[in-house]
């Protein structure tokens, strides 16, 4: 093992992480596309209707399977059993330069925690979200009271599935900006 392990390395050399499996899904009604999570390299404006010429290279590419088409052929991410290494497979397999290598390495979401829900906030010693945390986004102001650093974040997800609680949630940054009003 090198000394200079990258993040897909580390994230690969991790036991506990389970694969997910490929599926489709429908499409999702009008309300629900705010709920959809984009993958990284693209931009908040990318064009996904060339989506629907394309056999879904990028979700087959996907190493943590964590990619998933709609119905119009667009990709999205589901977070349900693991995270992004940002391995870039998605990116250079996609035809239509919908995901491509010049966009940000940066997941399009809003991590927040559920202070009624963490165990840290409620007085319990956990730092179950932070030790996945690559791009240490998570912030503990003593040993309780975790944040995450929004300018740090990658959005790879990671904590989400290493809250034992479930306190950690995702929304696209569309509802991050139009009804969370976070800045």
């Amino acid at each position: 093992m090198s000394k200079n392990m990258d993040r897909r390395g580390f994230l690969k050399a991790l036991p506990f992480i389970p694969k997910a499996t490929v599926e489709e899904i429908k499409s999702p009604s009008t309300d629900e596309k705010k709920d959809i999570i984009r993958p990284p390299y693209t931009l908040p404006d990318t064009d996904f209707s060339v989506c629907s010429q394309c056999d879904g290279k990028c979700v087959l590419a996907c190493e943590e399977k964590i990619l998933y088409r709609l119905q119009d052929g667009s990709p999205h991410i589901v977070f349900s059993t693991t995270g992004c290494t940002f391995c870039k497979k998605c990116a250079g397999s996609c035809e239509y330069d919908v995901l491509s290598l010049e966009n940000p390495e940066k997941v399009h979401a809003f991590f927040s925690i559920e202070k009624n829900a963490c165990l840290a906030w409620n007085g319990t010693m956990c730092f179950s979200c932070k030790e996945p945390c690559l791009d240490n986004a998570i912030v503990f102001h003593g040993l309780f009271n975790p944040e995450i650093n929004l300018n740090q974040c990658s959005g790879c997800g990671f904590c989400l599935n290493s809250c034992p609680v479930g306190a950690i949630k995702v929304y696209p940054l569309e509802i991050e900006n139009d009804e969370k009003n976070i800045s």
